[in-house]
């Protein structure tokens, strides 16, 4: 809401900012990499290795040759011959001999046996990589002729001849192992016949080789390179980026030391790759949300937010302690019930009696900051008067009707029932047209809508009818902030504190303006006099944590952050911002890692105080995958990602958990096609 949205925005921005320094693991891949001079560079090699019509894998392995008795500095004849050994003893010419054969032992027999087959299968295994080596030349011919579909046939050819080998098999590590060497060629030729078919543009054949070369070894850097500039030529965009993020998870795994003792590398991706693979998929997951969303007709049942932003949102307005004192004197909710029990007629007076409490009653429970019962009331009473109609209305008291009105459409708003509050508050503003307070409200919800020119508008209006509005100041400040007019905000909120220089609230909103200018010492001198106004208020030390944050100080922030809970445990900003603070401080005197439960303890205390804080979903779906031990326990950070979104109504509001879920479920879809067991790269 437009009251609350300022307070939140300032702090929000700020643990942004946090988020670059917290992250520890692949878990970061959307943020790890940032552009260096060798990006540019990076892209380039990529794309020239891809593109070389010299860069053909070599089918033939020599050490295969080797092993088949092929020469060439391998294993001796001795080892393994590569034709039987013939005595150098002459036979007579008759076939005859004149000495009788030795006798031949049983175990001599059998090893001779063993020594025939193996040389006959080592022959073999020759002849085999001869046709091979011969087959792969003619497509390494064929390539240079550009006749891609013909290359394509002889590396099918030569992958034809080896599955039918009975030599082949999946084969070991060994270079002297002929099923080994086999099974390498079988990758090299189907890289090779790969290329072709992308050549050829017959990209389905293509990503269909890719994938049986990633499924014997997942860390081909070819065939994933090529799979990735497939899927990006045919606006595969999600699958894309399962390809990125695979290639950075393994580039990670593989220099994890380095990147531990912070020694410079060069990622395989550029970060600007991530980016726009991200900006091509959010705008369609999100609209996929904003429709789900409304199919469930849940547009305007949210629950309510947390009681802290609820008050948030009411003490933004000069009426607040006015009401608070009509509802403290209004006696309690126990007499109020009391008195609606006796009502039992079904007259229009009786009616009109009922609403009279209920509204009554309503602003007792949001006294008590029993927010929920009393949304229960002003909807209760809403619905009688409607039904009543004017035989009932007409008997209400005084202004009656306009605060029915008005603060029905505060309940609704609340629970991001945009139509429904800013209908009701157009009616308000029929009966009560010279009211600016109903206009500024009215601008809230339209700025909620995104709405900000007709917002814009709203606040000219109610400036007009009482130029020293300080609501309408305090919150067309925030509207300029949102705009990008930090100059204009100041404006507002200095002239807000020339009429009201005891506004809390308009103090600190300044200190967020000043904050976000990077003007710290203004800053430090509007929180003090924040502090003095109200030196227990949550708001300040959470503020003036983020302060001490933004120069380094973590020690000092997360001992402001702590005053800030300790003063309201329901405020859920500061334990996101200590959990921050947290990841940023080494544990054994700067020699060990943070105290990664210690953050995620906060984190989950956020959630728990305000379901709806979106900042702590994003934060804690990030420790707590950095931390998965199995991809199973990385799979429950998507649950919480979508607990996270039924807490959504907006785009802006389901961007930043979309985009963690996005990454989230592509990491770990990567990680399986890795063969990887967790993303904990610790």
């Amino acid at each position: 809401m437009a009251g609350s949205n300022a307070t939140m925005t300032s702090q929000q921005t700020k643990l942004a900012l946090g988020l670059l320094a917290a992250s520890l693991s692949a878990v970061m891949l959307y943020y790890a990499f940032k552009s260096s001079d060798g990006e540019r560079a990076v892209v380039k090699t990529l794309k020239d290795d891809d593109e070389d019509e010299e860069a053909l894998d070599e089918a033939t392995i020599r050490t295969s040759n080797r092993s088949a008795g092929g020469g060439g500095g391998g294993s001796s004849s001795k080892d393994v011959p590569a034709t039987p050994q013939v005595s150098k003893k002459t036979t007579p010419t008759d076939g005859k001999s004149d000495v009788p054969p030795p006798a031949v032992s049983s175990d001599a027999a059998a090893k001779k046996k063993e020594d025939d087959a193996t040389s006959a299968a080592a022959a073999a295994t020759a002849e085999l990589h001869s046709k091979i080596e011969t087959i792969d030349k003619r497509g390494k011919a064929l390539f240079k002729s550009k006749k891609y579909m013909e290359a394509a046939s002889a590396f099918t050819e030569a992958l034809d001849l080896i599955e039918e080998s009975e030599t082949f098999g999946e084969g070991g590590g060994d270079s002297s192992d002929p099923k080994g060497n086999l099974a390498r060629q079988v990758v090299t030729l189907t890289n090779n016949r790969s290329a072709m078919y992308e050549k050829a543009s017959l990209p389905d054949l293509a990503l269909s080789d890719c994938d049986s070369i990633l499924d014997r070894d997942p860390g081909h850097a070819k065939a994933r390179a090529r799979k990735l500039r497939i899927l990006e030529s045919e606006n595969r965009h999600p699958d894309a980026l399962v390809e990125v993020c695979a290639m950075q998870l393994k580039f990670m795994r593989d220099n994890r030391d380095k990147l531990r003792m912070g020694l410079p590398v060069t990622p395989p991706v550029p970060q600007s790759k991530i980016e726009d693979l991200m900006g091509r998929i959010l705008p369609g997951e999100i609209e996929r949300y904003l429709t789900k969303i409304k199919e469930s007709g849940k547009e305007g049942q949210r629950p309510l937010p947390s009681d802290h932003t609820v008050v948030q949102l009411l003490q933004s307005f000069t009426g607040y302690n006015i009401w608070m004192g009509e509802a403290a004197r209004g006696g309690s909710t126990h007499g109020i019930t009391k008195e609606l029990d006796g009502v039992t007629g079904d007259a229009a007076a009786d009616k009109a009696k009922k609403v009279q409490l209920l509204l009554k009653r309503g602003k007792r429970h949001a006294y008590d900051k029993k927010f929920s019962s009393a949304k229960d009331d002003f909807e209760a009473a809403y619905t009688i008067a409607e039904e009543g109609g004017d035989d009932v209305v007409d008997l209400l008291e005084d202004d009656t009707y306009a605060r029915l009105l008005e603060w029905t459409a505060i309940a609704r708003h609340l629970r991001y029932d945009l139509a429904g509050a800013l209908k009701l508050y157009e009616q308000c503003s029929d009966l009560e047209p010279a009211n600016a307070t109903l206009l500024v409200k009215r601008a809230g919800v339209q700025m909620d809508g995104g709405k900000h020119d007709e917002a814009s508008t709203l606040f000219e209006t109610a400036l007009g009818l009482d130029p020293d509005a300080a609501d309408a100041l305090l919150h067309r400040a925030n509207l300029n902030m949102l705009r990008g007019k930090p100059k204009d905000a100041v404006v507002d909120l200095e002239r807000c504190l020339e009429l009201r220089p005891d506004h809390l609230l308009a103090r600190l909103r300044l200190a967020t303006v000043q904050m976000a200018s990077e003007d710290l010492d203004g800053a430090s001198k509007s929180l003090d006099r924040a502090e003095d106004l109200d030196p227990d208020s949550s708001e300040v030390h959470s503020y003036r944590g983020e302060m001490h944050f933004a120069k380094g100080d973590f020690a000092s922030a997360r001992s402001e952050f702590d005053r800030a809970i300790a003063c309201e445990a329901g405020n859920p900003t500061p334990y996101v911002n200590a959990a921050l603070c947290v990841m940023n401080t080494p544990t054994l005197d700067g020699r060990g890692p943070p105290d990664i439960p210690d953050a995620v303890r906060l984190l989950e205390k956020a959630v728990e105080v305000d379901p709806q804080f979106h900042a702590a979903y994003v934060h804690l779906g990030q420790l707590k995958l950095s931390t998965a031990t199995d991809l199973s326990n990385a799979g429950e950070v998507v649950a919480l990602y979508d607990r996270g979104l039924e807490y959504c109504r907006t785009a802006e509001e389901l961007k930043d958990i979309v985009s963690m879920r996005v990454l989230t479920v592509a990491q770990i879809d990567a990680a399986r096609s890795l063969k990887m067991e967790t993303l904990n790269m610790q």
